[in-house]
């Protein structure tokens, strides 16, 4: 933000967090993301069983850890009235 100029000095907040996901709705989110949304369908399905098998096998839930950061600057201010 700095070296793109026309900004004050930036301010960041981290955030970490955690949600857990049942098999189910980890099955459902999957296909949504990433390289599984470019997959045929016999394949995804495929891949979505053995996934689904090893969630079943760490007892059918688990918590996902997630990061937000958040960055924000305030815009400087350097344009001329008009009409001046």
């Amino acid at each position: 933000i700095l070296e793109a100029g026309g900004f004050g000095e930036p301010e960041q907040w981290r955030f970490d967090w955690e949600r857990p996901y049942t098999r189910d709705a980890w099955l459902d989110l999957l296909p949504t993301q990433g390289i599984l949304t470019r997959v045929p369908p016999d394949a995804q399905a495929e891949i979505l069983e053995h996934v689904g098998a090893a969630i079943d096998s760490i007892g059918g839930r688990f918590p996902m850890r997630f990061t937000t950061v958040a960055v924000t600057a305030t815009r400087n201010d350097d344009r001329t009235p008009s009409g001046s």
